[in-house]
């Protein structure tokens, strides 16, 4: 397997996940700052890494693999330790929305994928909207630098999770007909 420059900005994320949690962890007056600067990094790397390979005709199957999954590792690791951090219900509870919908829709796609309709359950617009807003809510509620920014990143959260449920419902609906298909009979 040869590596592209694309594919080596989806493995630096990957890379970053652990000194990300480390950076959450340190007990400094900084920590927030290199938090929050970490994961938006990664989120670029994010956005720039599917951009690239479809661009310059990049695309490779490892890449396609490990970028959802470097994606929702770190949205993951960033839902956790914010509730970690919050302790608190209304936190938490679109947290698990969100995760709870990525694997979800993960199962959906593989198993659509397996039948042989995965075009059926694309990203959406809806999903591109839910994750600009996710990142957002997640960079702010690292960060904390002022209430102003808590309160706007919790409003960011629960457009987020709002999101993911209608994206999901979507998915689902796409998805419908053959999952309520009963195939014991054939």
């Amino acid at each position: 397997m040869k590596l592209n420059f694309p594919t080596l900005l989806t493995i630096f994320r990957v890379i970053l996940i652990p000194f990300f949690i480390i950076a959450f962890y340190l007990p400094a007056y900084w920590t927030n700052i290199v938090t929050t600067a970490i994961f938006f990094v990664a989120s670029i790397t994010d956005l720039f890494d599917g951009y690239l390979a479809r661009r310059w005709k990049q695309t490779t199957r490892f890449g396609a693999f490990l970028d959802p999954v470097a994606d929702k590792v770190i949205v993951s690791a960033a839902l956790i330790l914010i509730v970690e951090y919050y302790h608190v219900f209304w936190i938490t509870i679109p947290a698990i929305v969100v995760i709870s919908r990525e694997i979800i829709v993960s199962a959906l796609r593989e198993w659509m994928a397996e039948i042989g309709s995965r075009t059926k359950v694309a990203v959406s617009w809806i999903g591109k909207v839910k994750t600009t807003a996710q990142m957002l809510a997640l960079g702010g509620l690292l960060w904390r630098y002022n209430e102003l920014m808590e309160y706007s990143a919790i409003a960011l959260l629960y457009i987020a999770a709002i999101l993911t449920i209608w994206s999901m419902m979507q998915y689902l609906n796409a998805a419908k007909e053959p999952l309520l298909q009963d195939h014991s009979h054939e």
